[in-house]
């Protein structure tokens, strides 16, 4: 393996340490801002067991792509460099994009995904209304012609 190989997957190393602090930041962002009650609060521990998976996956996927699966002594050096590096210097951009896709992407889809719901309730609560209002006069009937056929018979 020539020095340039070995200074590529370095990279790609470190890159993939980056990546990893990101992901597990976002992991750990995501179940900080839900309610105290809430699935994802509740089961933290296997969604952060299930992020470090895909990203052990990842990672081997990366060294697959680079040098064909081969580990080297270096590569956790190199990730968890990686990550120091996230916390130190990457944190604050990253956070400002996930802000920016949040507000710019994901604020829009809920807005359009509430509105559509409410429209559905409104329509099921006005079909449930009309129906109420139609049935009512017969319903009345049915209850004073079957108000006293039911009762017990005096002697």
């Amino acid at each position: 393996m020539t020095l340039s190989v070995q200074f590529l997957s370095l990279l790609a190393m470190i890159g993939t340490g980056i990546t990893a602090g990101a992901f597990m930041d976002m992991i750990h962002t995501m179940v900080m801002n839900v309610g105290k009650k809430s699935f994802i609060r509740k089961h933290a521990i296997l969604i952060e067991i299930i992020g470090w998976t895909i990203v052990g996956c990842a990672t081997f996927y990366i060294l697959f792509l680079v040098r064909d699966g081969a580990w080297r002594m270096y590569d956790p050096f190199a990730q968890i460099s990686g990550i120091l590096l996230y916390m130190s210097y990457f944190y604050k951009p990253f956070r400002l994009f996930g802000r920016i896709i949040f507000v710019l992407v994901v604020k829009p889809i809920l807005f359009f995904v509430n509105v559509i719901t409410s429209v559905i309730r409104l329509v099921f609560h006005l079909i449930k209304r009309i129906l109420t209002l139609l049935v009512h006069p017969f319903v009345k009937l049915f209850k004073k012609l079957t108000k006293n056929t039911f009762r017990k018979k005096k002697k």
